[in-house]
């Protein structure tokens, strides 16, 4: 199984390789590992102690950085280096401030793993959700390096659990700790007789709690939509701007708009503004006179949206008429009700405010202008709305002192 692991991981590289040729995303991914560990190896100080983080992508980034800056406060003798996967996550926070070192990480062969753990030689590991590289857990585990999974949800249906699952279930079992999101992980754990573990919750209510509290302020945004009823649609795809298009073009009298999507190509946000019949501008083009002027704003910056939502009144979370949607808690921690298509069944927290009554799924396009409508006539409707969103993160916020009083213990 070592051999046929590292074959599949080897050939996956290869792919990548040939995507390149054709695929920009791809292409950064093989671009930013050439001459790595040279740079690597020119970087590091051998007379520091480290520690490891990885992510990969953006998202779980956001999701890990609350225990990154926990760390770092609480043990600035350490430099943090951080790691990613995908050219999504590298390209937007490779100047992060708050790592000493971050890099792409080599691809998971034996000989890589090997050797980055020769030159960083860390003092703990920790990988964020479900980065499960085992030639990476299988070096890291022989070199007695603690190694430990936060903010991690297992579901009944991965290869762990499988009948097939022995070599999988072995490596596990040279993870150090795994801290879990829910209760349901924490009994597949015990199933399958991993004991290293305990129930922590999700360290994003924590990320998206601090942005809340120290939030960054845009005037010009601010000035958009002072004495105005404010819809953000998030993420967006082309199946939701769908629907914002018609909406808008009904133009609701006193109402704005703010469209962060979620890929900011020319083409796409031309074609967008082409088609909607109010007065827009882009954040890259907004100033005193059409901040006023204006009745659409869209985003043309990656990284700003999760600050955006204190603007707004109701939010549209996008991608939920493809894959699935994307972050509903940025919007949530500030109070807002949150709308969004159909494809949120593998996120707890879509589960649990639907449940509650703060957030609320739409298939048509008729559902959607329904509960926008109401949510915007009804002023009790949205303050109860907006008071079950904002609780809801408070409640669940903590994973983070949960994991770093473990650590304490192990440090």
């Amino acid at each position: 199984m070592p051999f046929l692991y590292s074959f599949l991981i080897s050939f996956y590289t290869a792919l990548i390789k040939l995507a390149a040729l054709f695929d920009a995303k791809a292409r950064k991914w093989v671009v930013g590992r050439k001459h790595l560990f040279s740079h690597i190896e020119q970087q590091i100080d051998r007379s520091q102690s480290y520690v490891w983080f990885h992510a990969a992508s953006l998202g779980e980034f956001e999701q890990g950085r609350p225990v990154m800056e926990a760390f770092r406060k609480h043990y600035p003798q350490y430099k943090i280096v951080l790691t990613f996967f995908s050219p999504s996550g590298y390209e937007i926070r490779k100047n992060y401030e708050g790592a000493d070192h971050i890099w792409y990480l080599p691809a998971d062969t034996k000989r890589n793993a090997r050797k980055f753990l020769a030159l960083v030689n860390p003092r703990m590991v920790f990988f964020i959700k479900y980065e499960f590289w085992f030639n990476y857990i299988r070096q890291i585990h022989k070199k007695n390096i603690p190694l430990y999974f936060f903010s991690v949800k297992f579901r009944p249906d991965q290869f762990f659990f499988a009948w097939y699952g022995g070599w999988f279930r072995k490596n596990l079992q040279k993870i150090s700790w795994f801290f879990v999101q829910d209760a349901a992980s924490l009994g597949l754990l015990e199933s399958i007789k991993l004991g290293q573990c305990n129930l922590s919750g999700d360290t994003r209510f924590d990320r998206v709690r601090s942005v809340a509290i120290a939030k960054k302020e845009f005037p010009l945004v601010a000035k958009f939509s002072a004495n105005a009823r404010v819809l953000i649609a998030g993420s967006t795809w082309q199946p939701d701007e769908e629907f914002l298009i018609q909406f808008i073009n009904q133009k609701p009298l006193q109402m704005k708009f703010i469209v962060a999507p979620h890929e900011i190509h020319e083409d796409r946000m031309a074609s967008f503004q082409a088609r909607i019949q109010a007065k827009s501008v882009r954040f890259s083009e907004l100033n005193d006179q059409n901040a006023t002027d204006a009745d659409v704003l869209i985003i043309d910056n990656i990284g700003m949206l999760l600050h955006l939502y204190q603007y707004a009144q109701v939010a549209y979370i996008g991608g939920g008429f493809g894959k699935s949607i994307h972050n509903i808690l940025e919007a949530a921690t500030f109070g807002k009700p949150v709308v969004f298509g159909p494809a949120y069944h593998k996120f707890q927290e879509a589960l649990d405010l639907i449940a509650l009554g703060g957030a609320f799924p739409v298939n048509t396009y008729k559902e959607f202008d329904t509960i926008v409508q109401r949510l915007f006539d009804e002023d009790d409707f949205l303050h109860e709305t907006s008071n079950i969103c904002s609780t809801f993160v408070i409640e669940h916020s903590g994973a983070t002192a949960i994991i770093m009083d473990k650590i304490a213990t192990q440090i």
